[in-house]
């Protein structure tokens, strides 16, 4: 089969799946990225490789200080990288997360209690949210199964289980849609198209949900399928070995019963007969000469659009109107506080308005004009800003980094500069932009290699801090574009 006819294959392959819309091209397979396992045995079996991973970013002898500060997670490998490389008091989705408790409500919610245990995930942050623990994780699971995420696949597979999901049923949600009722099916797809093409959301994907849950409904489900496309993008760039067992996760999620060892110490499990051969639907499988392929196909194509385009479309984004409600000034000063440092709150902090306990533990990392005290400069993360909106198309979050470069003394021509010639940024500025470049188009496109090379040139610390930073954006990107925002909204005062 020659080159253009592989093209085709590919493209009606993604078609059939939806993972591409007509108008859209597909990019050709990385032949460098992780194969993607066709079927549920082949992503069994790699669930179980992905056991021996090695990590990427070197850290220091463990000492008795910090095995005294960290204590039972001394020897994990994430804690121990937060510990080292990231700030204390940065709020983001990965760093240090604010410790919260919550208490269930009588309606099945659940309202914040004291900040002196950890935050109990199995239950939401806030009152208004109102979808369950089991349906978000099932979401979870497709955004993992799209990005092709193993470490969180695993994860999910083993807190699905927990939760009391049959095998079959977690199968169905690779192979076998029409087993979900509408109302799951929409949300599947939601959860997928947002994962794969956050810019090919349009006003009918918003209407299509309105007919099964409430706009807060659709707005937790995004901001919990944007947290989930962030956190794939830490794992893999990171490079977090698959968990060698299920003994975090309680036996009974729902329950909160103490923990048990769960009976999923291998991945390895039987499959049911009418699933085994079956190829995935969530999965972004390209066609090989054979017709037959399991390497990623790399979302949309990597050709970006021309300076005159981009003018265009920021110029369209304009004229756009939140498909989800914004909170009023008043409700976003009450929720934020002092992160607010304009007179009017900015649309997409009027978004996050609506659930400020779960919103708290972003919103730092969301403030990109927000110095932290760390090694990624103010100046690298409105590159990386720009750099990740621009791969994701997400335009609203594309004009909010060129005006963050502008404020830092860029001109639109070097602004412009970071699509394509880079020749007179350093190598290691290069180094970055790459890697924030592919964590944000696919992310297991990212080699061990070019991590190797940020961590060589920026060192561990920063090349942390970056890929901390870029899940902030992939978060922002989606939430952002599944609203529609548009800067004209950030100057409204309701």
């Amino acid at each position: 089969m020659d080159r253009n006819l592989k093209c085709l294959a590919l493209i009606v392959t993604l078609l059939n799946v939806g993972l591409i819309e007509i108008g859209l091209v597909a990019a050709e397979p990385d032949e460098t990225a992780r194969p993607i396992p066709a079927t549920r045995p082949e992503m069994k079996q790699l669930l179980e490789d992905m056991k021996s991973r090695p990590t990427r970013i070197p850290l220091p002898d463990l000492t008795d200080e910090e095995r005294e500060k960290l204590d039972e997670r001394a020897e994990d490998y994430e804690a121990r990288l937060r510990y080292h490389y990231l700030i204390e008091t940065e709020g983001s989705a990965f760093g240090s997360r604010p410790r919260v408790s919550t208490s269930v409500s009588a309606a099945g919610g659940s309202a914040a209690s004291t900040a002196t245990a950890l935050r109990d995930f199995r239950r939401n942050a806030d009152e208004k949210m109102s979808l369950t623990y089991g349906f978000k994780t099932e979401l979870f699971w497709i955004v993992s199964r799209t990005n092709n995420c193993q470490y969180c696949l695993g994860h999910q597979e083993q807190k699905l289980a927990a939760a009391g999901l049959s095998e079959d049923r977690i199968a169905a949600l690779d192979l076998e849609w029409e087993a979900f009722t509408p109302a799951e099916r929409a949300a599947y797809t939601w959860a997928r198209k947002l994962t794969w093409s956050p810019n090919a959301v349009v006003d009918t994907d918003i209407a299509a949900l309105r007919e099964h849950y409430t706009e807060l409904q659709i707005l937790e489900m995004t901001m919990s399928i944007a947290g989930n496309n962030a956190i794939n993008r830490w794992k893999e760039g990171t490079g977090v070995a698959q968990s060698q067992h299920g003994t975090r996760f309680f036996e009974n999620a729902s329950t909160g019963a103490p923990r048990e060892t769960l009976p999923i110490d291998t991945f390895i499990t039987p499959t049911a007969v009418r699933y085994q051969n079956k190829r995935s639907v969530v999965a972004a499988l390209a066609l090989d000469a054979e017709g037959t392929s399991n390497r990623a196909a790399v979302g949309v194509s990597s050709a970006i659009e021309s300076r005159s385009q981009v003018e265009s479309q920021l110029a369209a984004m304009q004229l756009r109107r939140s498909r989800l409600p914004l909170a009023s000034s008043e409700e976003t000063r009450a929720a934020f506080g002092e992160s607010i440092a304009t007179k009017t709150p900015p649309a997409w902090m009027r978004l996050l308005a609506h659930f400020p306990n779960e919103s708290l533990r972003r919103i730092d990392s969301l403030l990109d004009a927000k110095v932290m005290e760390n090694d990624l400069s103010a100046l690298d993360r409105a590159r990386v800003s720009w750099v990740v909106a621009r791969r994701d198309r997400a335009w609203y979050a594309v004009a909010l980094a060129m005006q963050r470069l502008q404020e830092l003394g860029q001109t639109a021509d070097q602004v412009y500069a970071l699509d394509g010639d880079q020749s007179l940024l350093s190598a290691t500025e290069r180094a970055i932009l790459v890697m924030a470049r592919k964590l944000a188009t696919s992310p297991i496109t990212l080699r061990d290699e070019e991590v190797a090379d940020v961590v060589r040139l920026a060192g561990p610390r920063r090349t942390t801090q970056l890929i901390n930073f870029v899940t902030s954006r992939a978060y922002f990107d989606r939430v952002t574009e599944a609203a529609g925002l548009s800067t004209s909204e950030d100057q409204a005062s309701n």
